[in-house]
């Protein structure tokens, strides 16, 4: 009898080490997780956000493969991303579509977390290459009043570490907090973007192509790219105001700016730069390039008459300078060289309607 009491006694003692060993791996676990709630919420930029994402957690939550899909119908994030200087191929883990149809086969059925062995053909699209394909996924639905904007996609070389059936509550979480902090960082970044855009035409303003102009420099010196810069004037855009009112004039300006930024790719800048005149950054772009995107717009502009709200129709024309910095001297500074490379853009405008107007100019 006291024989079996005692291996009682030592099995109790042993089960309740186990036990306060699981319950203080599982409060370490829970430590770590909400520290990462905590990194993810307090994520000053998308930036900061991504990396704690793509790196941090993927790594403590040993993960092989975390990819996040976002849906953005109007090109606003990308274009952000841009504005940021945040290239998307260096973020191979970051995918955009345009509607909820180029989630393929998952459409329709992203209302709750999909836990399964990978298939190329139902998984394929949230993994593209050069990435890895996982051997089991979790793909969870990242939702904001009641929308759904995207998908946190969770990816292990572990065939059983997402299966059918598995409980998704912490998942789940998971996925609500980094949604929570997209929300966040993306209405952060419209915040600090509000000062630095033309309220009229929604483009960006003077003060933004400035500053982009300075940054574009730096990383011209750095990477020896190429950097163009158009300066582009509506033609006798007093008279419209005159014979057709101011009402008119801002309409006009509205259209003229929607067909520039139509020319464009993501990584190029336009700004109002004040009146009727627009300036274009064009990144890593030589002269001849640029003289092209400037008779697009010009053709753009001049072919296709502006439709008023009052039903009348009314011919526009725009004269553009071009102007092009190859490579920035060694002996330059940043500052000259954007005066200098502003002015010389200018000088073509002046040329431009000097000629006639409706005309591209490259500078000498």
């Amino acid at each position: 009898m006291a024989r079996d009491l005692v291996a009682e006694n030592l099995r109790l003692q042993k089960q309740l080490a186990q036990l306060l060993e699981q319950a203080e791996h599982n409060q370490q676990i829970l430590r770590r997780h909400q520290a990462f709630d905590l990194q993810f919420i307090s994520a000053g930029s998308l930036r900061e956000l991504l990396d704690a994402l793509f790196h941090s957690f993927a790594t403590a939550a040993a993960l092989d493969t975390i990819t996040l899909s976002l849906l953005d119908p109007e090109y606003e994030i990308r274009r952000m991303l841009a504005d940021l200087g945040i290239s998307q191929s260096s973020w191979p883990q970051l995918l955009f579509l345009e509607e909820e149809a180029e989630f393929g086969e998952l459409a329709g059925r992203l209302s709750h977390p999909l836990l399964a062995a990978y298939r190329e053909q139902l998984h394929g699209p949230m993994y593209p290459e050069p990435l890895r394909p996982p051997a089991s996924v979790a793909i969870v639905p990242l939702r904001r009043r009641g929308q759904l904007i995207g998908s946190l996609n969770l990816g292990s070389g572990d065939p059983r570490r997402f299966m059918p059936g598995m409980a998704t509550d912490f998942i789940e979480h998971r996925a609500s907090i980094i949604a929570i902090s997209l929300e966040n960082v993306i209405n952060g970044e419209r915040l600090k973007h509000i000062g630095l855009t033309d309220p009229l035409t929604g483009v960006n303003n003077r003060r933004y192509v400035e500053r982009r102009l300075m940054e574009e420099l730096g990383r011209s010196r750095r990477h020896g790219h190429a950097l163009s810069c158009m300066y582009i004037d509506i033609d006798h855009f007093k008279k419209i105001n005159d014979t057709r009112g101011h009402q008119a004039g801002d309409e006009v300006l509205r259209e003229v700016a929607g067909r520039i930024k139509a020319e464009l790719r993501l990584s190029d800048a336009l700004g109002r730069f004040g009146g009727e005149e627009f300036v274009v950054l064009l990144i890593d772009a030589e002269m001849v390039d640029a003289v092209c995107v400037a008779e697009r717009i010009r053709q753009s502009v001049a072919e296709q008459p502006v439709r008023l709200a009052s039903g009348d129709t009314l011919a526009v024309s725009v004269s553009v300078g071009v102007a092009s910095l190859e490579t920035l001297e060694a002996a330059s500074t940043v500052e000259t060289a954007a005066q200098d490379l502003l002015a010389r853009a200018d000088q073509a405008l002046y040329k431009a309607k000097a000629d006639g107007r409706n005309r591209v100019v490259g500078a000498a």
